[in-house]
């Protein structure tokens, strides 16, 4: 499990495929510079969120792990394809006091940026995610994007898509990748895992039972 709270750029600086041929079918392993993520307690098997997707650790230095990437995955996810910066963050210790909200490391979908502007010192993300995730956003909801817990402040839906509206303040952009955003890049959604579980309770007694 993780919080959301981006504790590191990185950045991953290569990438080679699992088999011993290039393959579309292949995944892939990289190789991330953890910027200024502490490895020293992080053990082979461990786990990583990279832009929101957990990943195991498979090799690691003093500065850098390695992480192996299905080709499910990269089908899946966005900012894992080449080279570029990435959200990190390790796992959480039942210590650790939880900054944002409980976030599994499972992205959902991928959205598309519709809009990123500053306004005053403030800056307005609005993501347009796949319909079949809409009806778990709600305002004043949480949602995780590129691996970062943040809070919707207003959801418009529409018949292919829902938009839901973001507001980023400094640190937030100080602190991860989510500064380089421009509309049209697709980004990694996780959903409120609460609002996971209360979409099935509610739907659990309408579905047809074994026998029924």
């Amino acid at each position: 499990m993780f919080s959301g709270i981006v504790a590191a750029v990185g950045r991953i600086e290569s990438m080679r495929p699992w088999g011993p041929e290039t393959s579309e079918s292949h995944g892939v392993r990289l190789r991330i510079h953890a910027g200024g993520l502490a490895l020293n307690d992080v053990a082979l098997g461990d786990s990583i969120a990279v832009n929101g997707a957990c990943m195991t650790v498979v090799e690691r230095t003093a500065t850098h792990f390695e992480i192996d990437v299905s080709r499910e995955s990269l089908d899946r996810t966005a900012g894992l394809e080449g080279e570029g910066t990435v959200n990190l963050e390790k796992s959480l210790s039942l210590s650790q006091v939880l900054g944002g909200h409980l976030v599994s490391g499972h992205v959902d979908g991928r959205g598309t940026v519709a809009v990123f502007a500053p306004v005053g010192e403030s800056w307005h993300l609005a993501v347009d995610a796949p319909a079949a995730l809409g009806r778990f956003f709600a305002y004043k909801g949480s949602v995780t994007v590129q691996g970062v817990s943040l809070t919707v402040n207003r959801v418009e839906d529409f018949e292919e898509r829902t938009r839901i509206h973001i507001n980023l303040i400094p640190h937030t952009l100080e602190r991860t990748n989510l500064r380089n955003l421009r509309p049209g890049n697709q980004v990694n959604l996780e959903v409120d895992l609460i609002a996971r579980y209360c979409d099935r309770l509610l739907g659990y007694g309408t579905a047809r039972q074994p026998g029924g």
